[in-house]
């Protein structure tokens, strides 16, 4: 069923690099060969990067403070002189660098896809996301520099990516052009040369517009590309001192999420480009109810529950071994044969009693409603967070079985350990933040307040108006 791409490991000077493959049936997929170059202190991979299969160029010195990706929009962008300028001087003050082509050379050959923001941003962002699954890089915090219309995208990722973006240069850049301004929360900082007028104005339209820690810098007497001596050095030294400033604390210990509607449309906007047959929003009572109708009102469709309860631990009922869903599917997590004193005879008494608390759930949630149609929809099944998954895996069985044309899950927050077994169980994986330090959902969140039964309610009451495809009366 799974349409998600596999991940191929090769081995490269130490470091142990995942690159993103497309999928080929009955196929056993083999790495794609990687060239390494070493400088001193520098280890230098030709990589492809993200489902596109752009070419990009990571380098990574020892101890690497974060990692700078480049969002530039044109084609053969990691050749840039000015962007391989400001990458070598990055490197040699402790960041490792991503410079990768956001353009194939036939698409930037139409100068309407230099200005297609949405598309610059879309690709930047599975950018951001192969950075975060690299194994050299992953623990790193991310930093963004863009010049010209990839400023735009730098920072309508960075609105995507707030939970693990740290900060964003621009360089004689467009951010005027970024629809997410108002929704950035990386600290940000605009680099303009003091002779390039128009450009000085747009910045400072933008200025008024960015919400949070931001700083315009005018470089005196130079141009729109930093071409007199000694411009691009003080370019340089401005990009190095901000990001040095903002990428010394890794940024997936803390809260990355204000509150769910926060994370909702986060996740809704990672979502936009998808093309979705009549499509049906899922959550999981009671916080995915929050995302859920976020994402449902995004894209004006049904929303639903789907329920499944976790079973609890025989002496650590806060430790889930597993998960029972609505349609008494019961599922074990993997590590459920180690449980002390799960017997035959307990599972049975703890599936009965979450029986019970998932049919008094739908007799509350749907009253004298019908459960949703599934059956040849495109389904996005979604949750506030995941921990061990055991509720999600219950609830992707009970949707699984009831034959959509394609099942997305969509979730704020996963442990890496999750996000394998995810992938294998669906359609599409759409997640915000997967970091290596993981205690519990609550931790990503400003604010994360109980959700009661009545919220639920009042979340389906209120769109029961809304009337899917196939109920929809023939014109």
């Amino acid at each position: 069923m799974t349409k998600s791409t596999a991940l191929v490991v090769t081995r490269a000077s130490g470091f142990g690099m995942m690159l993103w493959m497309p999928p080929k049936t009955n196929e056993i997929m083999k790495a794609l060969p990687m060239d390494v170059h070493t400088k001193p202190n520098v280890t230098t991979f030709d990589v492809l990067v993200g489902p596109q299969q752009f070419p990009g160029i990571l380098s990574i010195p020892n101890g690497a403070a974060g990692v700078v990706v480049f969002s530039h929009g044109s084609d053969n962008s990691r050749f840039n002189p000015r962007n391989q300028f400001v990458a070598r001087n990055l490197q040699a003050n402790g960041f490792a660098t991503l410079l990768f082509d956001l353009l194939s050379e036939s698409e930037a050959d139409d100068r309407g896809n230099v200005f297609d923001i949405e598309l610059l941003s879309k690709r930047l962002v599975e950018a951001i996301d192969w950075v975060s699954q690299q194994e050299p890089t992953r623990r790193l915090p991310i930093g963004l520099v863009g010049a010209g219309t990839g400023s735009a995208a730098a920072l309508n990722a960075a609105s995507r990516r707030s939970n693990c973006v740290a900060a964003v240069v621009s360089r004689s850049g467009r951010p005027d052009l970024a629809d997410d301004l108002e929704y950035v929360r990386a600290p940000t900082l605009l680099i303009v040369g003091g002779e390039d007028r128009t450009v000085i104005e747009l910045n400072q339209q933008a200025l008024g517009r960015l919400p949070r820690d931001v700083r315009l810098e005018i470089v005196p007497g130079a141009t729109h590309l930093f071409s007199e001596p000694g411009t691009l050095e003080q370019v340089s030294g401005l990009a190095s001192d901000w990001l040095h400033t903002h990428l010394q604390t890794e940024t997936t210990g803390s809260a990355v999420f204000h509150d769910r509607n926060d994370a909702g449309r986060q996740l809704a906007a990672a979502l936009s480009a998808l093309e979705l047959l009549d499509p049906l929003v899922l959550g999981i009572p009671r916080g995915g109810m929050i995302t859920a109708a976020v994402i449902a009102d995004a894209f004006h469709a049904e929303l639903d529950v789907v329920l499944a309860h976790k079973l609890r631990s025989p002496l650590q009922p806060e430790l889930a071994f597993g998960a029972l869903g609505e349609d008494g599917r019961v599922y074990l997590n993997p590590l459920a044969s180690d449980i002390p004193g799960l017997t035959q005879d307990y599972l049975e008494d703890e599936r009965k009693i979450q029986l019970h608390e998932i049919q008094r759930r739908q007799r509350l949630y749907r009253s004298d409603h019908p459960a949703a149609k599934i059956v040849g929809r495109s389904v996005i099944l979604t949750d506030d967070g995941i921990a061990t998954g055991s509720t999600m895996f219950a609830a992707i069985e009970v949707v699984k079985s009831q034959q959509p044309h394609e099942l997305i899950v969509a979730v704020p927050v996963t442990p890496p350990s999750t996000l394998g077994r995810l992938q294998q169980q669906c359609d599409r994986v759409v997640f915000l933040s997967a970091p290596a330090t993981f205690s519990a959902v609550a931790q990503f969140y400003e604010s994360f307040l109980p959700i009661s039964d009545q919220q639920v309610v009042d979340l389906l009451n209120s769109h029961r108006s809304y009337l899917p495809k196939h109920e929809r009366p023939q014109t």
